[in-house]
């Protein structure tokens, strides 16, 4: 006869009792929380960033029972604290689940005090480890079940806002560059928002991945393999690579204006943008890169906007798309202006020619 994972009377439990719990609670510290976290959880860290750095020191370099002692005196303090204010409104029925790393002494402390105090607490086994090998796992495989239906086109041809726009249209969309926080291209970094670490934007990745139909198709916006800082999982990548192409066209007038509107803010740090472009040294003559800068100091940014799209942008596609996408070279062209601010009507048009009527693609 099989045991149970886990005896009855245990205070830990498995990923697959996440839906049970009233709340998820990350007791690790800040810093460890802000690379990646369970999806839902909020932090109540018992030891800080520095405090965590000090204990694991006074463990290697003085004594294991001295650190032990010192950290449970700060945990002790941290969890008093939460209880008169994090947690002091909730009720007698409240039903928590508890991780710290690896599921060990940080958690188990909390959630020891909170079954004394009478709420059902309970800490996952394994801790935060658990749920990384669940990321690691499951995107591995999951991703094949999808049917892509890729974007493809240059720069400047509106392939995010086309996608953002099929999203509120009703088609099952996975906006990649959404979830990295980047555009994806040399100048793709976002104003004031910092990209996630690998981990979070993978866990982000698996929520999305979660949330989509399998019988439906995904509108997804062909990438290379990174995206900023961050890469994308094979799998994933094998899945866009085998899957049904559309080739995105817009005339050049309307990817300038696009551009124009899009990437506005790179003008107001002009030496960071110029500094930017200077990375472009190796695949361009050094005096195509000063003409460049030129153009940014007069503030001509129509003009640079072209000699990027037809001097870098548009070669460096031809020459990576065919090679990726087998389903490119038979893909359908559709014909879009990114320059519309809505783009919903030409998203129910492209559905449409795809044989994907938006209302079925909403229901």
């Amino acid at each position: 006869m099989n045991r149970p994972a886990h005896p009855p009377g245990s205070l830990r439990c498995g990923l697959d009792t996440l839906d049970q719990f009233d709340e998820i609670i990350d007791v690790r510290t800040p810093a460890e929380y802000a690379d990646d976290h369970v999806p839902g959880a909020i932090n109540a860290p018992v030891l800080s960033n520095e405090e965590r750095v000090l204990i694991g020191t006074m463990y290697a370099q003085e004594s294991p029972f001295k650190a032990t002692r010192l950290g449970a005196a700060l945990v002790a303090r941290h969890i008093a604290d939460y209880l008169e204010t994090l947690f002091a409104d909730r009720p007698h029925s409240w039903r928590p689940l508890i991780y710290c790393w690896r599921g060990g002494k940080r958690s188990g402390a909390m959630t020891t005090w909170f079954n004394l105090i009478g709420w059902r607490a309970r800490q996952l086994d394994g801790g935060y480890k658990t749920w990384r090998r669940h990321v690691i796992d499951r995107l591995a495989d999951q991703p094949a079940r999808l049917d892509c239906i890729v974007l493809t086109g240059p720069t400047g041809s509106g392939k995010t806002r086309l996608l953002q726009a099929l999203g509120r249209a009703g088609a099952q969309i996975l906006d990649l560059e959404g979830l990295a926080c980047h555009r994806g291209s040399l100048l793709g970094d976002l104003p004031a928002r910092r990209q996630p670490s690998q981990r979070g934007f993978e866990s982000a990745l698996l929520q999305a991945l979660d949330g989509l139909d399998p019988d439906r198709p995904v509108f997804v916006e062909a990438e290379s393999r990174r995206i900023g800082q961050l890469s994308l999982p094979d799998s994933l990548l094998q899945a866009m690579h085998g899957g049904r192409c559309v080739r995105i066209q817009a005339a050049l007038a309307q990817r300038i204006e696009f551009l124009l509107q899009d990437y506005a803010h790179l003008f107001q740090a002009p030496e960071a943008f110029k500094n930017t472009l200077d990375r472009l040294v190796g695949l361009h003559s050094r005096q195509a890169i000063q003409d460049w800068h030129a153009l940014i100091d007069a503030d001509r940014r129509a003009e640079l906007f072209q000699a990027l799209v037809q001097d870098h942008y548009d070669p460096a596609y031809r020459r990576s798309s065919h090679g990726h996408y087998a389903g490119l070279a038979q893909a359908p062209g559709f014909d879009y202006d990114p320059t519309d601010p809505d783009g919903r009507s030409q998203a129910i048009q492209l559905m449409d020619q795809l044989g994907l009527g938006h209302a079925a693609a909403a229901d």
